[in-house]
């Protein structure tokens, strides 16, 4: 079977209307043959616990959500079948979209990171939005960060909101950056570059769904956050039409995380409760973002990608869509916080007119953390070996020129921290249950020694239901032993040896370190 391969959309269009319509920087990468010039606009498009099967065109037999603008993208695109975030949870994912490396090689072994913690991305590290300044891209970061900040704040104080916040995104790489840090996250506000639009006076004083107690903007409203995001996004593109510098938007969206608050248009839209209704004015956005792009005459020169930071959550309303008919995962195992394939691998789709093959399909296995060198080969450099660690470029696979793999192998991480690696049909996990509740919850860890593995082939066995390796011990042997190598060797592609940030236990970390999550409801 070719890896690329026409679709017919004639089922898709059936079920989902498809066819309705600065800091400091290290040296700079090396000149290495490739499309220096006609440098494409990149639009990425990061939604937050959006599913695999929460697309309907991913999903036609079990997705019951509309998403027909995300549907009509596929259809003028590519599909990547076998696409997987760098963990089941969002802050290490982000991590490794801008810098092209594993976050389980910082000090984030487990979880998300908290309010006011530190930046996890340290200032010398090349990021994508770094990188493509250098090659005259004007860049900004629109939406969620939940990458660390260097507050202003002194001892246990809360932060003094009057003063700059340093270590944000307009300190790694990005020209501009409007958002919320994390939506379930104090302080409630909007952030401008460094500033805190406002002074959060207010108290958030109760810990729900909603998220965390803690300061507040006076009248903040929750289902206000989308869309003034798409407001400020849809206005960044048209200042963009009049420029002839290329560009990058990043546009990091707040939903379908908590709170679940869709805007008035589409309370009760869906007919399938709230978290139905967010899913479809997130693809109501994605609509706002691709009408733009044709509106400014910017479409045919845009390289859009859209996907998801991980698997969709099981706390937001999870039974309610089954009872609908809904499986968020699809045909996959496991939820967010999974090591199983439900927690990260996401939705990927890619529309570049005039070279991407529309209406096509990739079933290469493919990582988030694949932006930077994808990037590096637009602009036709050859990244240094401190940068992009874990990144491979997936433009061979987009535009049709190979049918071969662009990994070795791809390494998982769920929220505990528990490991698994993905070669061809085979998936190693390295220790017992999904990984992303407690010791006990998924079985507990060995005593001493390795925990107990489990093998899948995924080829006959998509859904994880055999574990075989018992009978398989040789693969189990091999691809442990490269996994250890990936960690030994500070990268898991071609290149000299880097360090890792932090000592990496493959076998205990994942069975040891807590799931960094709020107590209550509230979570990451």
């Amino acid at each position: 079977m070719p890896l690329l391969r026409r679709r017919h959309f004639l089922k898709w269009s059936a079920a989902g209307a498809a066819a309705t319509a600065l800091a400091r920087l290290p040296c700079a990468a090396e000149t290495a043959p490739g499309p220096a010039s006609g440098k494409p606009n990149i639009l990425f498009i990061l939604c937050d616990d959006l599913g695999y099967g929460d697309i309907r065109c991913l999903n036609p037999d079990r997705g019951r959500i509309p998403t027909p603008h995300v549907d009509r993208m596929a259809a003028s695109g590519v599909i990547f079948t076998d696409a997987h975030s760098g963990s089941s949870v969002c802050s290490p994912t982000r991590y490794g979209i801008l810098t092209g490396r594993y976050a389980w090689r910082t000090r984030l072994q487990a979880g998300v990171l908290g309010p006011y913690d530190k930046p996890l991305i340290a200032p010398g590290r090349l990021t994508v939005p770094a990188l493509l300044a250098q090659h005259g891209y004007r860049t900004a970061c629109i939406g969620k960060w939940h990458l660390g900040w260097d507050w202003p704040r002194e001892g246990a104080a809360a932060p003094d909101f009057t003063r700059p916040i340093a270590g944000g995104p307009t300190a790694r790489g990005f020209d501009r950056y409007f958002g919320t840090d994390v939506p379930n996250y104090p302080p409630y506000c909007f952030i401008e570059n460094d500033r805190t639009l406002g002074s959060p006076t207010a108290q958030k004083t109760e810990q729900n769904l909603d998220g965390r107690p803690g300061p507040m903007l006076p009248g903040w409203k929750f289902d206000a956050i989308l869309p003034a995001l798409a407001e400020r996004a849809v206005a960044w593109l048209g200042d963009r039409a009049a420029e002839k510098r290329p560009w990058l938007l990043y546009f990091a969206f707040t939903s379908p995380h908590e709170p679940i608050a869709p805007s008035e248009a589409f309370r009760g839209k869906s007919g399938m409760g709230p978290l139905a209704d967010f899913i479809m004015e997130t693809d109501a956005v994605v609509g706002q973002l691709l009408d733009a792009l044709d509106r400014r005459g910017l479409a045919d020169n845009t390289i859009v990608i859209f996907t998801s930071d991980n698997g969709h959550s099981t706390y937001t309303g999870l039974q309610e869509l089954q009872k609908a008919g809904h499986e968020p995962s699809a045909h996959l195992r496991g939820y967010k916080a999974d090591i199983w394939e439900g927690g990260h691998r996401v939705p990927f789709i890619v529309r570049w007119p005039g070279k991407a093959p529309p209406g096509t399909r990739c079933d290469q296995t493919v990582g988030l953390t694949d932006l930077m060198a994808t990037c590096a080969d637009l602009v036709g450099v050859r990244l240094p070996d401190d940068a992009g660690e874990d990144s491979a470029s997936i433009l061979p696979l987009l535009t049709g020129r190979a049918d071969r793999p662009v990994h070795e192998a791809v390494v998982h991480h769920s929220a505990r921290g528990q490991f698994a690696i993905r070669q061809g049909n085979w998936k190693l996990v390295l220790g017992p249950g999904p990984g992303g509740g407690s010791p006990a919850k998924d079985g507990g860890a060995a005593a001493q020694g390795p925990p107990p593995a489990q093998l899948y082939d995924l080829a006959r066995d998509i859904g994880e239901k055999q574990n075989v390796a018992d009978q398989q011990p040789d693969v189990v042997r091999q691809m442990t032993a490269l996994l250890q190598k990936y960690v030994a060797d500070g990268r898991s592609t071609p290149g000299q040896p880097q360090k890792n940030d932090v000592a990496v236990d493959i076998f205990k970390a994942g069975q040891t370190a807590p799931s960094r999550k709020p107590a209550g409801k509230a979570k990451a």
